[in-house]
């Protein structure tokens, strides 16, 4: 007998990912399960050691802001991986893709005749107050009415089993890279459990996000010129834009690389002299993309991208404009927009939420502080929000200030017990808080990975996963139990 004993398992207290409310391996995880039963307590060490050791070899980092300064660390990993049954993940992924369908159409809408604020669906003030809406990008016509072409929606699973969407993120949405590179990681650590075949594959998102963006280019036929664009070294994601472009084997540009013409063709910067450019998979912001559209200050962007965008010479993805939908306002009204769009149910629920900016919405919110998250409708990462029942009656009130000065800007939901999985806490599996962030492709075709990126709060009763506040990952297994 090794050192895991799941009936000690202390992780009865909220849903578990892998053990059920007795104690035993759920279904898909029992072969796991059973594996990290028969090591022992060195044996699960070295196995631990062997993934750090490859994350650093593979130079697996990401980027912290703190003090004013930039620190690169190592990719903090856990080697038990989060496991769904294929049977279940394939009604999580028709309802990521209705999503995602339904979004793309409300942002085509925003930008030509806002039927969906005449109908009444969308109150007219929630548009009137977006920081992400761009008068700029009005009546532009991007190819396949796509405008989101990379989607990050995050999943959490409540007490009951229930699996919600929490937000959706249409601007620049990252973490991919780190999914590939958690299987490739746990494919060394864990090598016997991939013999099975029954854990499904994830690499081939690289392939399928070249496919994407090759299908938008503005000279079909030819073997378009992609790029990605990214803000630099400095960028937190960097990490990310290097890895995906060496995947897919384009070239990483900066914005000083590229050049647009007076004919609105856009041009990179070689050392054979200038080629033209089709397609630009930005990982900047909007505001920084143009000086010329948007804010003239930026160095990080290209003078006339929006410009070469709008006379259909180049393809953007995602198009400037899309983060009109990356709103924690707009997430509320998704069902309502899938049935206006769509004509249908949404299949995944949103978590119930209250909008400061109606009356009585912000009335419960500010009596049931202690009891609510409340989040800013436009910060990413975690930052900005209050968890009701982990802060003090002064930072409290210092939030019910906030609210009322701009209660737009705010929007509260209540606190989801969210699921657990066994993270390795010297030597002995601990039950902590995970997400999932699947990546959704839109193109002609709609693609959902297999799977995504599974965060996991590190810290001990945690709810804040983000990488960038301590949270670290998991691999994730989509496993087919129904195989002979």
């Amino acid at each position: 007998m090794g050192n895991v004993d799941w009936q000690q398992y202390p992780g009865k207290q909220f849903y578990d990912e892998l053990i059920d409310a007795n104690g035993a391996p759920r279904e898909a995880a029992a072969p796991l399960c059973d594996m990290l039963e028969s090591f022992t307590p060195r044996e699960l060490n070295e196995r631990k050691l062997a993934a750090e050791v490859a994350i650093r070899t593979m130079g697996i980092t990401f980027t912290v802001y703190s003090e004013g300064s930039t620190i690169d660390r190592a990719w903090p990993f856990d080697i038990v991986p989060r496991i769904i049954p294929a049977s279940e993940w394939r009604g999580i992924e028709a309802g990521l893709k209705q999503r995602v369908d339904a979004l793309n159409l409300f942002i085509d809408d925003l930008y030509h005749d806002q039927k969906v604020i005449k109908d009444g669906i969308l109150p007219g003030e929630i548009l009137a107050q977006s920081v992400n809406f761009r008068p700029q990008c009005r009546g532009i016509d991007p190819p396949h009415g796509i405008w989101a072409h990379i989607c990050g929606s995050d999943l959490v699973r409540d007490g009951d089993g229930t699996v919600y969407v929490l937000e959706d993120n249409l601007r620049v949405p990252s973490g991919v890279s780190y999914m590939l590179e958690n299987r490739n990681v746990t494919k060394r650590v864990l090598p016997e459990l991939f013999q099975t075949g029954r854990i499904l594959p994830v690499d081939d998102y690289p392939a399928q996000l070249y496919d994407t963006l090759a299908s938008l280019s503005p000279r079909p036929g030819d073997e378009p010129q992609i790029v990605v664009l990214t803000p630099g070294i400095y960028n937190s994601a960097y990490y990310e834009h290097a890895y995906l472009a060496q995947q897919m084997g384009v070239e990483l540009v900066q914005g000083s690389d590229l050049i647009v013409d007076d004919e609105d063709v856009v041009y990179m910067h070689t050392v054979d002299g200038l080629k033209r450019v089709d397609v630009i998979y930005r990982r900047i912001d909007d505001l920084f993309l143009d000086p010329e559209a948007f804010r003239p200050d930026s160095m990080l962007g290209t003078p006339g991208l929006l410009r070469a965008w709008r006379a259909g010479k180049v393809a953007l993805a995602n198009a400037p404009g899309a983060g009109v939908a990356d709103d924690k306002v707009v997430y509320a009204f998704v069902p309502k927009l899938i049935r206006y769009y769509l004509d249908q149910e949404a299949t995944l629920p949103n978590v119930p939420s209250y909008l400061c900016m109606f009356d009585d919405d912000r009335r419960y919110v500010l009596e049931h502080l202690d009891e609510l998250v409340v989040k800013p409708a436009n910060e990413s990462g975690g930052y900005g929000m209050l968890i009701g029942p982990r802060a003090s009656a002064e930072e409290r009130a210092a939030f019910a200030e906030r609210i009322q000065a701009d209660p737009r800007n705010y929007m509260a939901q209540p606190t989801l017990a969210l699921s657990t999985a066994p993270t390795l806490f010297d030597g002995a599996p601990e039950p902590r808080h995970v997400d999932l962030r699947p990546f959704i492709l839109s193109g002609p075709e709609t693609h959902v990975t297999m799977g995504g990126l599974t965060r996991v709060a590190l810290v001990k009763d945690s709810l804040v996963v983000n990488s960038s506040q301590g949270g670290g990952s998991k691999d994730t297994w989509i496993v087919d139990t129904e195989e002979d």
